[in-house]
């Protein structure tokens, strides 16, 4: 169980760390339309979106770094790409604000920015209604000129880290397969090194994994059988996985909880029970940087899942927003829970 007490050291340890952190970053950009302020176009038969209010914030391993800066260690070396756009500017921006460097950030002007970019309709009612959203994405490799750049930077920042988090999130993103093998290397040579890959999880080695239930499932089994399976069969997975990439395997299982595994005699953590509306945009980030920083400061592996557990609890309250968790809501979710969880 986490007293408040070992909340605190765990804290108080990650003061002195730095983490690093390889990874995709994004902006999640939100345009919030007033339809009551709409009149028909006189150049179209269409009703405009007027946009009222817009906001930004670090989406993907942007995300990530923004939850690892909310928790406060030494240092975090972000390594990532943009592109010379207006979005590049603003992501760079939007980091400062988080409290992260943008120096280690690799300029790209072969690439652009990606974006998620969400308009929100608002109308009489208080109900708010979601578009489809608008992607900017790439679809083609990194060159190797850039590729180049984004190794040497993450040779430089694992020399400095105390450990290092991958967020691999794209298909045609900063993680290459050359890219990978500089972080298994990293990994091989006795750098804590945890990784989050939405496509490739099952291609890093000797690293400690962090899929969710859907991702360890097609790592191992390569289809979409995940739907039948059972709890028992999911953590199955994830013995199988870890076995066969030499891996710890940290598991997460939605409502379930965790699964952490090096093979066999995994250790179950469950959820946190939360009440109410929750929106789980940006968990699984909020649980990678909670789980990292626990690491980084000493805490053992179930401990580390545990506060990650703690820390995606606090996030999935914040309605309409990729938040944050700091150690101050985590502590106050303990004392909540009679100081225990």
């Amino acid at each position: 169980m986490l007293t408040q007490e070992r909340i605190h050291a765990i804290e108080k340890a990650l003061r002195n760390k730095t983490v690093a952190i390889l990874g995709d970053f994004c902006l999640d950009i939100y345009w919030q339309a007033d339809m009551t302020r709409s009149e028909l176009s006189r150049e179209t038969p269409h009703f405009p979106l007027p946009v009222v209010e817009e906001r930004v914030s670090l989406g993907a391993g942007g995300n990530v770094a923004a939850n690892l800066a909310a928790l406060g260690p030494k240092e975090i070396l972000a390594v990532s790409l943009y592109g010379a756009d207006w979005r590049g500017r603003l992501l760079a921006e939007e980091v400062k604000k988080a409290g992260v460097s943008p120096e280690w950030l690799v300029p790209s002007g072969q690439r652009f920015t990606n974006a998620y970019c969400k308009p929100l309709r608002k109308g009489i009612s208080a109900t708010v209604y979601e578009d489809p959203r608008l992607d900017f994405e790439n679809d083609v490799p990194i060159g190797e000129a850039v590729e180049e750049a984004v190794i040497q930077r993450l040779r430089s920042a694992a020399q400095r880290a105390d450990l290092l988090c991958v967020a691999d999130q794209f298909r045609f993103g900063v993680v290459t397969a050359r890219v990978r093998s500089e972080v298994i290397a990293l990994a091989k040579s006795g750098l804590p090194v945890i990784v989050d890959s939405r496509y490739r999880i099952g291609e890093y080695t000797d690293c400690l994994l962090k899929p969710n239930e859907v991702e360890c499932w097609r790592a191992v089994y390569g289809n979409d059988g995940y739907r039948d399976a059972s709890l028992r069969d999911l953590t199955n997975a994830a013995d199988a996985l870890a076995k066969r990439n030499r891996a710890t395997v940290f598991c997460t299982l939605g409502a379930n909880g965790s699964y952490l595994t090096e093979g066999a005699n995994g250790i179950r953590t469950s959820a946190v029970s939360v009440s109410g509306e929750v929106d789980i945009c940006g968990a699984g980030d909020t649980t990678l940087a909670a789980f990292t920083c626990a690491l980084a400061a000493g805490a053992t592996r179930e401990e580390a899942a545990r506060l990650a557990a703690m820390a995606s609890a606090v996030t999935v309250k914040k309605i309409g927003e990729t938040g944050t968790a700091t150690f101050s809501e985590l502590l106050s979710l303990a004392e909540a829970a009679s100081g225990a969880l």
